[in-house]
């Protein structure tokens, strides 16, 4: 896969479907290499006419890492110690922004999932002028008024990540359990090929923390939400036990005229039982904003 210079950062990148379509780019989640776009999945979407560029952020995959700034003690923070982070999510939109620059895009449509969605949303009220829309997957706001993650489910999420390749896998297959959503199908032969591709391609667990510390820095925005005024899609599970399908809500009320998919049983995940779902929605309104 190519890689660029953009931000005074490496960031590792991926495309598919016609250059002269317009853009579409996919933002992963905390902690989530971009394989996680599953290449199936962008490839339905190229079909559908967008340009599909997917990427690794920093501190995760084969884009530059911040290994020098040590590992937040995030449990720490999230009881409301301060948090020092290494880089903002206003860092981690100038990287996304910086990567159409590399490619020569000057606008277009941003798609992300999760701290994705986030980082997308600062992409969203930072650079207006270079986003054609906007779609936020299982993500929120940062508003600590709302429903917070299960202690059961932070633990899962940031306990220790063992080096060794099955010992890997297997605890992100009982991660995943933990996120599963509960109205599909648990796809454990899917989660594993993936745990194990990530593994193989780039292990590195502690990127995940200082993006988190990112978030918590960030804290809750609701006006510069709030300003967003390019096309907005809100797409969130009913049983999300990370992100609470709350956040989406709030997202979607807080940024005038945006739509809001909320799909039954899904949790912090994007099943393939889903994705039509998804891809229609994301496609549809995509296709409504460039008219």
């Amino acid at each position: 896969m190519p890689n660029v210079t953009a931000n005074g950062i490496q960031i590792e990148y991926d495309i598919f479907g016609d250059t002269s379509s317009p853009a579409l780019l996919l933002i992963m989640g905390g902690g989530s290499q971009m394989i996680f776009w599953e290449v199936e999945f962008c490839e339905l979407l190229a079909k559908r006419g967008h340009f599909v560029i997917r990427f690794d952020n920093r501190d995760v995959g084969l884009s530059t890492k911040f290994e020098e700034a040590g590992v937040p003690d995030i449990m720490a923070a999230m009881e409301g110690k301060p948090v020092v982070s290494a880089y903002s999510l206003e860092d981690m939109a100038d990287d996304a922004v910086g990567l159409l620059d590399a490619l020569g895009i000057e606008k277009a449509h941003i798609c992300g999932a999760s701290i994705g969605g986030m980082i997308a949303q600062v992409v969203s009220y930072r650079y207006p002028e270079r986003v054609l829309s906007l779609t936020s997957i299982m993500s929120s706001t940062g508003n600590p008024e709302l429903p917070q993650i299960e202690p059961e489910v932070l633990a899962a999420v940031f306990k220790p990540v063992p080096g060794e390749r099955g010992a890997y896998i297997e605890h992100n297959v009982n991660l995943w359990r933990t996120l599963w959503s509960p109205g599909f199908p648990f796809d454990e032969k899917r989660l594993r090929k993936m745990s194990a591709e990530s593994y193989d391609r780039s292990y590195y667990p502690q990127g995940i923390t200082r993006q988190s510390a990112a978030v918590l820095a960030h804290g809750y925005r609701r006006s510069s939400i709030a300003s967003i005024e390019v096309p907005t899609l809100v797409i969130h599970g009913d049983e999300d036990p990370l992100m609470s399908v709350e956040g989406g809500k709030e997202t979607a009320h807080l940024i005038p005229g945006a739509k809001l998919l909320i799909i039954d049983g899904m949790g912090h995940d994007m099943p393939k039982e889903a994705w039509s779902k998804i891809i229609d929605a994301t496609s549809g309104h995509t296709m409504q904003a460039d008219v």
